[in-house]
């Protein structure tokens, strides 16, 4: 049998994607409408913004863990959180936690390794953009990483909390997204990392001006890869 996956979830947008994901692109592997058990457990975004504006990580670490303890107990063999900001909290949790953890990040950089790419722009909140979550991976995969300047981290991250986590989706913004990429492609990038799990549902591939990575969509199949590897 196929391992049953844990999502442990932030925004409800991301979590959603990531979630259809799973169960969109398993038939192709499991057959008709087949896809692993999946089971998620969310507490309030507004829960983790209190502790992640204060940067108090063990507090969100906490609920992280109080979520994977619930999800193993109802039989979930092994974790996912399709949310770039709180894997800065990654670290604590797996140590302490019931079940094992899929690292969104790596998920990333080893689709990056395989596609060839070198120096990743990094898109996200602005604690993501200027926090450890990627650069610890990326230079343990031997790739260079570059991000927004100050400005365009702010704009980002406004419309990340204002718009794309309440499902706000607008032409304005996608543009604006194209222009900052423009930026990091500029500055030597050869992809971007849309590391903001709502992002994908805003920036279009075909119309970006670097080659995407998709953390959301990355991590679902590395869940789903994971799933299987035991069927």
């Amino acid at each position: 049998m196929p391992e049953h996956i844990a999502i442990v979830a932030c925004s409800a947008e991301g979590a959603a994607l990531c979630y259809r994901t799973i169960c969109a692109e398993a038939p192709a592997i499991m057959g008709r409408h087949m896809h692993p058990e999946v089971s998620m457990h969310t507490y309030p975004l507004g829960k983790y913004m209190e502790h992640i504006v204060a940067g108090n990580w063990d507090a969100v670490a906490d609920l992280m863990l109080s979520s994977a303890s619930k999800l193993a107990r109802i039989g979930a063999d092994f974790a996912i959180c399709p949310d770039n900001t709180i894997h800065q909290a990654f670290e604590p949790v797996v140590k302490r936690s019931p079940i094992a953890w899929l690292h969104i990040a790596e998920a990333v950089a080893r689709q990056a390794r395989q596609s060839g790419f070198t120096k990743l722009g990094i898109t996200g909140t602005k604690y993501l953009m200027s926090g450890p979550v990627y650069p610890q991976v990326l230079e343990s995969f031997g790739l260079e990483w570059a991000i927004p300047d100050e400005a365009d981290r702010a704009g980002i991250d406004s419309l990340i909390f204002d718009e794309l986590v309440n499902g706000v989706f607008l032409e304005k913004s996608r543009l604006y997204f194209n222009r900052v990429i423009e930026g990091l492609k500029r500055s030597g990038c050869d992809a971007v990392v849309l590391g903001c799990t709502e992002i994908p549902l805003l920036v279009d591939p075909e119309d970006c001006p670097l080659p995407v990575l998709d953390s959301t969509r990355l991590l679902a199949r590395a869940a789903l890869k994971r799933a299987l590897s035991r069927s």
